[in-house]
């Protein structure tokens, strides 16, 4: 199935040269501007019989990997039901317009430096413009250094090597594309990694990224995101090229194999790829609300959550806070203290115009200032009943101002249903039916949670924050029994989040029923009858979370959560690790270990009475006991579970060595970072959707299928935390298997001064665009900067187009 130009050429010489020369009789040996020729024929080149050109050369050191590739190639091509014939050369001359234009795609296999001259270079440039495929291969991206044609064809230029052959970990992000869809999550092998010029991530689509903590990357090291294979739609052709390939040796594994061949596919036009899905300029972020009309929340509220009806319309809500500057009432001799609007508008796809939906009287205005002074309670979350086209029903987690207990500074949280009417788009607050209230304290700030999802079986999850405060115990655990107001503790998170007697700090899971009631799904962490019977609440599904403000599911009913942590800056070796924010895949009940452990399994230093300056023993991660004082639950609570991602203001993933008992150094010189994508510095993590493709929607703005199942992941702050959007493995995401492959969404969700900088809720539409709620600027208050945005897709379908494929009897 092969042609070879130089198939005699290991030994150069004259024969050599002559036998290659009639091997690509008929080929130009000038080809310039105007010579026409095929390839202005107005159709892609190459044949229905797919051929294939490689252009290598024959002498220096690259002899061995050269051969190895090519005879790679050949047997690739002998593969089916996809085949190709395979011509080598190391001729020039083979560039000229008559020659290219019988080939679907040409590699470049250690092509050499500056090689082509103008002539040559300008056939082959008409060549990818009428269609044609290029694959380069490692030394590729140092073919002909001064044309900068060329170094957009292949995407970027090396900034030199990390030496001799080393075995590294190749990310692989595309699930998709044919190149990369049959390999694993995680590919170790071994080769030459090239470093790079500049990034060309989010300029090409990135496939594959070699994961620089597992070699030494050497000098002109690129960091986390490290590309190692890419391709583009480029000029009207197509462009793949892949950093590997520099060993003899990695030409003969099988995965390597499969990885060129999926290449070959698409630029021989034999397969279609997606490879303009994660190039930025593909996606378009578009605010749709306007600032507020002077003292008015006409169009937006304090930013706090979204949904999404099926219809398009994207319900939103605001806290509590007014407009900046406006006055709060902080006196607890006031009636009004504290006194907020809790908002809810809707824009409409249709109209593009937002209507005032209604808004509730919560408790959640004080300001900003001191945590004994602000408050985080208010209008807190939204969810549409899974009917609601029907029923108008909308649930809303919130903190009614009429529920405020001023002297014991103890108010009621609760998740109502309400009935908005479709016709007025009004809440009908008479509607109301409260589904489940329960006491939370009020006295200090923060961290009240207050996300809504909905599973596939009607079940409905409700994220409740930890309100109390760590700044008693300098930031670490929250464990302090000692503050309290009115005997009751508010720096104590025994008493809430690992309370198993508390709906505080939890995610509740419960069944809500057509007359306002609920059941109890089984399969929640607690039955209600253990202990006395009355020392865990069935509602509890997961425990050990500090600050649950988002929480998403998706289509496999998988639970997504991400919570903040406290406030120490670094860690402790008398106390324990510093403020982790957290990510966790939850897939069945169980407690993830807050105030006792954090991270992959790290534990605090317990305290109690009658000194809690005073450190006690290290909680045992495995065999947690809640012995505080404040604790009406049972002292036997369950294990801690690992958490997915975790990040601190050293960075992502911090972990230590640990001694024979387990326990970790926390010695900040030994820190290792497992996931380098985070950084450390300010920090409230938002956890985003995953990603579900719907094949049948026409939508023309739909995200494309390769984002589908990724978990998008971000921060409140964009100054110092990226957004990223994951892969994780499904066999142990479950278990807090690490996240195998992150990919920056910084651009595409834009952060910065005039995009998207307060991320505080995003979520995808059913026309597949995602929508993304910015809170502004400051604190407890919306501004101008606070509105909803739509993040749009404009990439176009996958390539080649269905009517330029090699048909499937052709091949």
């Amino acid at each position: 199935m092969r042609r070879r130009g130089n198939a005699l050429r290991w030994a150069a010489g004259a024969s050599a040269v002559a036998m290659a020369a009639t091997l690509l009789a008929g080929a130009q040996a000038v080809a310039g501007p105007s010579d026409g020729g095929p390839l202005a024929a107005g159709k892609p080149p190459g044949k229905a019989a797919a051929a294939v050109l490689v252009f290598h050369r024959v002498d220096g050191d690259q002899h061995a990997v050269t051969q190895a590739g090519i005879e790679a190639i050949e047997a690739i091509g002998a593969q089916g039901p996809e085949t190709f014939t395979v011509t080598a050369t190391d001729e020039v001359t083979a560039f000229s317009d008559k020659n290219l234009a019988q080939y679907n795609a040409v590699v470049f296999l250690s092509p050499g430096s500056d090689r082509l001259n103008t002539v040559q270079e300008q056939s082959f440039q008409r060549y990818i413009e009428a269609g044609g495929g290029f694959l380069g291969i490692h030394d590729a991206a140092r073919s002909e250094p001064e044309s900068d044609w060329f170094t957009g064809l292949i995407g970027s230029r090396p900034a030199g090597t990390s030496g001799g052959a080393q075995e590294a970990v190749v990310e692989v992000g595309d699930r998709l594309n044919p190149a990369t869809k049959d390999l694993p999550l995680e590919w170790t092998r071994s080769d030459v990694w090239t470093n790079w010029e500049t990034n060309p991530s989010g300029s090409v689509h990135t496939v594959a990224r070699v994961r620089e903590n597992s070699y030494e990357p050497g000098s002109g090291a690129n960091g986390w995101d490290h590309p190692i294979s890419w391709c583009r739609d480029y000029e009207g052709g197509r462009s793949f090229y892949t950093g590997m390939g520099g060993t003899a040796a990695g030409f003969a594994e099988e995965d390597f194999r499969s990885h060129l061949r999926g290449a070959l596919l698409w630029t021989t036009r034999q397969a279609q790829a997606d490879c303009q899905a994660s190039i930025t300029a593909n996606y378009e972020a578009k605010r749709l609300t306007a600032p507020n009309q002077g003292s008015q929340l006409d169009q937006i509220g304090e930013p706090h959550g979204i949904d999404i009806a099926d219809d398009g319309k994207v319900y939103y809500i605001g806290r509590g806070g007014r407009w900046s500057g406006a006055p709060v009432d902080v006196d607890w001799n006031s009636p009004e203290i504290g006194k907020g609007p809790g908002t809810i508008h809707v824009w409409d796809p249709e109209t593009e115009q937002v209507t005032a939906v209604g808004s509730l009287d919560v408790f959640g205005n004080k300001g900003g200032g001191d945590e004994l002074v602000k408050v985080e309670e208010g209008l807190l979350g939204i969810a549409l009943d899974p009917d609601f086209a029907g029923n108008g029903y909308v649930y809303l987690h919130y903190t009614p101002h009429s529920g405020v207990d001023r002297d014991a500074r103890i108010a009621e949280r609760r998740v109502s249903r309400f009935t908005i009417d479709h016709a007025t788009q009004k809440l009908d607050t008479a509607s109301e039916k409260v589904v489940l209230s329960w006491p939370v304290q009020v006295h200090s700030c923060c961290h009240s949670g207050g996300d809504m999802e909905w599973d596939s079986k009607g079940n409905l999850y409700i994220a409740t924050g930890d309100n109390n405060s760590s700044r008693f115990s300098d930031g670490y655990s929250g464990n302090n029994p000692e503050p309290n107001f009115g005997g009751v503790s508010f720096a104590d998170a025994r008493r809430t989040a690992g309370n198993t007697n508390n709906l505080n700090g939890k995610i509740l899971r419960i069944h809500p029923e057509a007359d306002g009631t609920y059941t109890i799904p089984e399969g929640n962490l607690f039955t209600g009858d253990e202990g006395d019977g009355d020392q865990a609440r069935p509602e509890i599904y997961v425990m050990g979370v500090r600050n649950p403000s988002r929480i998403e599911i998706d289509a496999s009913d998988r639970l997504y959560a991400g919570w903040v942590g406290p406030d120490a800056g670094e860690p402790s070796t008398t106390w324990g690790p510093a403020k982790y924010d957290t990510f966790a895949v939850i897939t069945s009940a169980g407690n993830q270990g807050w105030p006792y452990c954090m991270g992959n399994r790290q534990p605090y230093r317990d305290r109690n009475l009658p000194d809690p300056t005073q450190p006690l023993e290290w909680y045992d991660c495995d065999n947690l006991k809640n012995t505080s004082p404040n604790n009406d639950g049972l002292t036997d609570i369950p294990p801690a579970r690992d958490n997915n991602i975790w990040y601190s203001p050293q960075g992502g993933g911090p972990d230590y060595p640990r001694n024979a008992d387990g326990l970790p150094s926390y010695n900040i010189g030994e820190t290792q970072y497992k996931l380098p994508w985070l950084k450390g510095g300010g920090q409230a993590a938002m956890t985003g959707p995953v990603y579900r493709y719907d094949a049948s929607s026409d939508s023309a703005v739909k995200w494309p299928q390769y984002w589908a199942d990724k978990w998008f992941v971000g921060d409140f702050y964009d100054q110092d935390q990226p957004r990223h959007a994951v892969v994780m493995d499904p066999d142990n995401a479950g278990d807090g298997g690490l996240p195998v492959h992150a990919e920056s969404l910084d651009k595409i969700v834009p952060a910065g001064d005039g995009g998207i900088r307060n991320l505080m809720d995003w979520k995808f539409g059913p026309d597949g665009a995602l929508y993304v709620l910015d809170y502004g600027r400051g604190f407890f208050n919306a501004d101008a900067q606070s509105a909803l945005w739509r993040v749009t897709y404009k990439g176009g379908p996958a390539t080649p187009l269905p009517e330029d494929l090699i048909a499937k009897g052709n091949r």
